[in-house]
């Protein structure tokens, strides 16, 4: 038998698209303006699929979304709205709809989806007893934003582990943070620990706890993240700079669900959602010896994959308002930026991601008396925030190290990290390869993204900086003034 799917879009020109579209794919198709007749044909048992606008003139979406899971709990529902934010996607798991799709929306997506919904009528929505819309833990509508938030709807109900990828700054403890938010385990404890900041030799007693003994300077028992976190979600940031030992222990915690304490014998069994982050190239790692290929595979069971601010420049209106909100709220004046100024930071490549951006506004806010932020204000902040090159910076300064010093510090880590053992065949190539892609990057960063004065800075021809930017995939950052 054809399906039938139930519309209702106030819009008239959307009921058109999407009677012609669902009618060329072989569905019968009814179309209303309004809530009370959806509701009427769906409590008449018609309809094998609904797609619906949020806001409709006689009712929310998201009000009618419960009456239909009560009256017919096996009814796929579709939820559209222009409404493009975190919250939308969060409410639509919430109330219980099959998916949410973002306006505009791709047709053919839209298709799949209503196939996928169709071919598993009976799969149980995920609720949430939390009905608040308050607050906003991330911000943005463009279409890389869209897309994470329908993922981590979808994750809200589950234990799946996660792995976030992403420039520093993008914000990848905030979506972590997230997820335990408004996810089942938003009652239990969330705890974050930053490999990077620990040194190594005590990050296995920070995640697993020790006994009293089991070290010099371990005068009683302590209690590790594992146990703080336990019933919530435990964050693993910068899990790239892992050390081997523990690598190897957290992959029995993930394989078997249960950790023995530094010192201890007794195996303890953990409930905890593992969320992880990196923003280094892990698989580079494995290559190199430094991270173990089945631990990646065990934490990277959710990709997510967290886009850089000069991915979705058109996030800055929204992200700007709201940290101006956040700086208000702790007592700070709240200015307005001229549409130049907004023009300006959009075309910024903020090699800083969105907390360069943050730490922009509070400043503006905090050290300019005058009501109005214009692209003069802006474009002077942002020349004053161009960190130096990565090479003057090894070079320039008194007392920093050379190039040669710094190569010569992070091989002798390299070699430290395999213990007895040697690293794989091959380093010297592999060494000289892996040189060029942050060497490369550094002149390009120095140079505001300016491929002429790049290659001329590296001493190349300007085809060959062009077909290495292309063969290794090298960020090319934009300058404030769109050079």
């Amino acid at each position: 038998m054809t399906a039938t799917i139930l519309v209702a879009d106030d819009d008239a020109a959307i009921r058109t698209v999407l009677n012609q579209a669902l009618t060329r794919a072989g569905y019968d198709v009814r179309i209303t303006s309004n809530a009370a007749t959806l509701w009427r044909w769906i409590s008449a048992g018609e309809g094998d699929l609904v797609v619906t606008d949020v806001i409709m003139p006689d009712e929310n979406a998201f009000d009618l979304l419960p009456r239909i899971k009560k009256a017919r709990p096996d009814l796929p529902v579709l939820v559209m709205s222009a409404q493009n934010t975190f919250m939308t996607a969060i409410k639509a798991s919430e109330k219980g709809a099959y998916d949410y799709l973002p306006k505009p929306f791709d047709l053919t997506e839209l298709i799949a989806i209503i196939g996928r919904a169709l071919a598993e009528p009976k799969r149980k929505p995920a609720r949430l007893d939390d009905d608040t819309q308050d607050g906003m833990p991330l911000v943005g509508r463009s279409t890389a934003m869209q897309e994470i938030y329908r993922v981590l709807a979808r994750l809200m109900q589950t234990d799946l582990t996660l792995m976030i990828t992403g420039e520093s700054g993008t914000g990848k403890e905030l979506v972590a943070r997230a997820l335990h938010d408004y996810g089942k385990r938003r009652n239990g404890p969330f705890v974050a620990i930053n490999m990077a900041a620990i040194p190594r030799d005590l990050i296995e007693s920070e995640l697993f706890g020790h006994e009293k003994g089991a070290f010099t300077g371990a005068q009683n028992r302590s209690t590790g993240r594992f146990e703080q976190a336990e019933g919530g979600t435990l964050f693993l940031d910068e899990i790239g700079d892992m050390p081997m030992d523990a690598q190897t222990r957290l992959l029995r915690v993930l394989q078997q669900g249960e950790y023995t304490t530094v010192g201890g014998r007794t195996p303890i069994r953990t409930d905890v959602r593992i969320v992880a982050a990196t923003n280094k190239d892990l698989k580079q790692l494995i290559n190199q010896g430094l991270f173990r290929e089945d631990l990646y595979y065990r934490l990277n069971v959710v990709p997510l994959r967290l886009p850089p601010l000069r991915d979705r420049a058109e996030d800055i209106p929204d992200l700007v308002r709201h940290f101006m909100q956040m700086a208000e709220k702790e007592g700070l004046d709240g200015k307005r930026f001229e549409t130049e100024a907004l023009d300006a930071m959009k075309a910024y490549a903020w090699p800083g991601n969105v907390r360069e951006l943050e730490n922009l506004v509070r400043r503006l806010m905090a050290l300019y008396p005058q009501d109005v932020i214009t692209r003069e204000i802006i474009e002077t902040e942002l020349r004053s925030d161009v960190p130096d090159s990565p090479i003057d910076k090894m070079t320039a300064r008194s007392g920093s190290l050379t190039i040669a010093q710094a190569v010569e510090e992070n091989m002798r880590s390299y070699f430290a990290g395999f213990g007895e053992n040697l690293p794989p065949p091959g380093l010297y190539d592999r060494v000289l390869t892996e040189m060029e892609y942050p060497l490369i990057l550094a002149a390009l960063t120095a140079t505001r993204g300016n491929q002429i004065k790049a290659a001329d800075l590296l001493g190349l021809n300007r085809n060959t900086l062009r077909k290495k930017i292309r063969e290794l995939g090298v960020s090319v950052y934009r300058s404030s003034r769109g050079a």
